[in-house]
């Protein structure tokens, strides 16, 4: 694979290079930087680290150079173990989690940059402010009339079976980030996330407001937006397929009208 460059039109400039002299496995990591507080253009930081002094995940290999090349560098990690969501990140072109990636299955240049159609807070740290509101508005928690039982809410093993897939959905946005339709209608669309957290409600057999979160959800923009290109499915870290579940939403909305 050819060396990655920047195109000549780039807004993008190639920033200051760290070497680490005596690197017995040397690798180039090419890195989002952007300070608000100094201004100008962004640019790509280049940071040698040698692997065989360094943990197998880019995460890893961020923590490395933050720690021992550049203190300045900013990123969001917390559990270093894909549960969190927090250290979502583009690498090498694909929106994933920097803690589950694996330094050995990129070729040449490891390229970071954070999230795209997000707003950059600084270097790879990105604005969730919105994505979250938008999650907000689904009503995220258990909705019943039914006085609550003395201990817990029961299901059966079949309904239960009915949130594998949706449940295991971290909020990282990879695939939010990842749709068209998302970065051209960011306001009205919820978005691939917010739209599979939605549909892991409304299957919900203990919930009693299915009616109230499809009519909340009845909107040219808010739902239907999506046309099903499967980039958030091809991107989620977790294995999850959003598409699927907008689809799902959308048979619910039909089914209701019959």
């Amino acid at each position: 694979m050819a060396k990655f460059t920047l195109p000549a039109n780039s807004r993008v400039r190639e920033g200051r290079s760290h070497t680490t002299p005596g690197a017995k496995r040397p690798r180039t990591f090419k890195v989002y930087r952007w300070d608000p507080e100094t201004g100008g253009n962004p640019r790509l930081d280049s940071f040698e680290v040698d692997l065989d002094e360094c943990g197998p995940m880019v995460l890893d290999a961020l923590i490395k150079i933050k720690t021992e090349q550049d203190s300045s560098l900013a990123f969001r990690r917390s559990c270093r173990e894909g549960v969190c969501g927090s250290c979502s990140m583009n690498i090498n072109g694909r929106n994933t989690l920097a803690c589950t990636k694996a330094i050995e299955d990129l070729d040449d240049d490891v390229r970071v940059y954070p999230l795209p159609h997000m707003a950059v807070i600084k270097d790879l740290v990105t604005d969730f402010s919105h994505f979250f509101a938008q999650y907000e508005t689904i009503q995220p928690w258990l909705q019943t009339e039914t006085p609550p039982p003395e201990r817990e809410w029961r299901q059966t093993p079949e309904d239960r079976a009915k949130l594998d897939g949706l449940y295991e959905c971290i909020l990282c946005a990879c695939c939010s980030a990842a749709c068209p339709s998302y970065w051209w209608n960011p306001e009205r669309f919820l978005g691939p996330a917010v739209l599979l957290q939605a549909h892991r409600w409304l299957v919900d057999s203990r919930d009693e407001h299915a009616g109230e979160r499809l009519d909340q959800l009845e909107d040219p923009f808010r739902l239907y937006r999506c046309h099903t290109i499967l980039n958030c499915a091809n991107t989620c870290p977790k294995g999850l397929n959003p598409a699927k579940a907008i689809a799902e939403i959308k048979k619910l909305m039909v089914e209701r009208d019959l």
